[in-house]
């Protein structure tokens, strides 16, 4: 389907099945990247032993029931976290859109950057890793892609000493990035526009000893933890598609000398800024790499040793099973971070469209839909989630039920005798005509070896979130046509 003339200031999403994925293996060779590449980035699951073998250890859950109950605390918490900024806030701003027209980018790209990574069954927190090379000489990092957040950051260690201002945290100790040691590591003033303006929305401090000081922040994350240092930036290396290294200059890193909490930066090395923002690393690369991104994840629970990818660029060599299927994305609500937006209108089961109120999918009302990586489970709001939920259950009442146990899941029952086929078919339906039909073992998911459940959550109020488990086995791409954070 093709986008409508003028529309601008949107990603488009890809939604289509992945039959395969094939890349080029990286050499030596290294290159601006300006000429048409495009840029890849191994995604790895916290819990894959490449994370361990990048020295990033966190306990596993012994059982897959302890883990899909940590998914859940997890995400709810992140949920309950998004709904105060909102009542912070005062209003539900809603899903902010651009008005402003500029030209659709069109532009032929012949390789691409991309990122793998590993499935993601037993991962914890549900989150997503991609090694990084920070600095000259680079300096290797695993750090959390984080889809509600602007900035990338590294742990750091820095001769500032108590000049820094930063309040004690603790930092593990992983690998530490020392920008002292890195010739291109350029501190922000804490003096210039820059710092006063540009970053305020990263948490930046209107602290400021001297016109040369760093520019500090303190950055916080809807589940609590936090994490503050200063401001710089420096060189980021990947991997081209075709074979060779690519340099990023100028990207904003944040050198953070304290980390307080637990969750999204459990063992990890820092955090990978995903959001929309003028500084993000995924508006950086996206835009280096004509306007587009992308990622596929894969099922949670197929082997550890196979990798997915996050590409920057036009992702020519997956190969899909289905057409391309685009929608407007919705440029997230400020209040709540930079979270991606998109136009949900309505959800079929069994081909039959369900009776739900038209306002739980409008932002302006409070409502909309989140497309949020960095939720496991998916969320749908009472109104959405009631209709969904009996029409799916219905012709799965001969089962026996089970109790949920804590998983946070309303249905549940022994799978003997259970066919994936007696499950009818789960269908979003986006504005444009886009649909995305993830297929039955996304939604119904093992939580023991006698046990499934139908893997949606019941949310009182607010966005509904389309979580990673029900986004596996399919490419979603991302196009800029304009500048998201205007």
């Amino acid at each position: 389907m093709k986008l409508r003339s003028g529309s601008t200031l949107f990603f488009i999403f890809l939604l289509s099945a992945i039959h395969g994925l094939a890349f080029a293996h990286a050499d030596h060779d290294e290159e601006d990247g300006d000429n048409g590449d495009d840029m890849r980035l191994e995604m790895i699951h916290r819990y894959s032993p490449h994370a361990k073998d990048h020295g990033v250890h966190v306990e596993m859950p012994p059982t897959q029931q302890e883990l899909i109950q940590e998914l859940y605390r997890h995400d709810v918490f992140r949920l309950q976290m998004m709904a105060q900024k909102r009542q912070q806030n005062g209003h539900d701003q809603g899903l902010n859109s651009s008005s402003n027209s500029t030209r659709r980018m069109d532009m032929q790209i012949k390789h691409s950057m991309v990122m793998p990574m590993n499935a993601g069954w037993d991962y914890g927190f549900g989150q997503y890793l991609v090694k990084l090379k920070v600095g000259t000489p680079s300096q290797k990092f695993l750090v959390i892609v984080g889809t509600g957040s602007d900035l990338t950051w590294v742990k750091c260690r820095s001769h500032c000493g108590k000049s820094c201002g930063i309040r004690k945290g603790r930092i593990e100790r992983n690998r530490l990035f020392n920008r002292d040691r890195s010739s291109t590591f350029k501190p922000v003033p804490c003096s210039s526009k820059m710092c006063e303006f540009d970053l305020a929305n990263m948490f930046s401090l209107n602290k400021c000893p001297s016109p040369l000081s760093s520019c500090r922040y303190d950055y916080s994350y809807a589940e609590g933890s936090s994490a503050s240092g200063t401001f710089g930036t420096d060189i980021i290396r990947a991997s081209l598609s075709n074979g060779k290294r690519t340099r990023m200059k100028d990207v904003l890193i944040g050198c953070s000398e304290s980390v307080i909490g637990k969750g999204s930066v459990k063992g990890s090395d820092g955090m990978l800024g995903f959001g929309l923002g003028r500084y993000s690393f995924a508006t950086k690369a996206a835009l280096k790499f004509g306007g587009k991104l992308s990622y596929c994840l894969l099922d949670h629970m197929s082997h550890k040793n196979v990798t997915s990818y996050l590409t920057f660029g036009a992702n020519k060599k997956a190969v899909l099973q289905g057409k391309m299927s685009y929608t407007q994305l919705i440029f997230s609500d400020r209040s709540v971070g930079a979270i991606y937006g998109v136009h949900l209108q309505g959800i079929s089961v069994g081909g039959q469209m369900l009776n739900i109120p038209l306002h739980i999918w409008n932002p302006k009302l409070g409502g909309g839909t989140l497309l949020d990586s960095g939720s496991s489970l998916t969320f749908l709001t009472k109104p959405a989630y009631k209709p969904v939920m009996t029409a799916l259950t219905k012709p799965l009442t001969k089962l026996r039920r089970l109790s949920s146990g804590g998983d946070g899941f309303d249905f549940c029952f022994d799978p003997r005798g259970y066919r994936d086929r007696l499950v009818p078919k789960l269908v979003f339906h986006f504005a444009g005509g886009a649909k995305f039909a993830p297929p039955v073992k996304n939604y119904v998911i093992d939580i023991s070896p006698g046990k499934k459940c139908i893997a949606l959550v019941s949310a009182t109020e607010g966005p509904c979130v389309i979580g990673n488990i029900l986004q596996q086995n399919h490419l979603w791409e991302f196009n800029w046509c304009g500048k998201p954070w205007l």
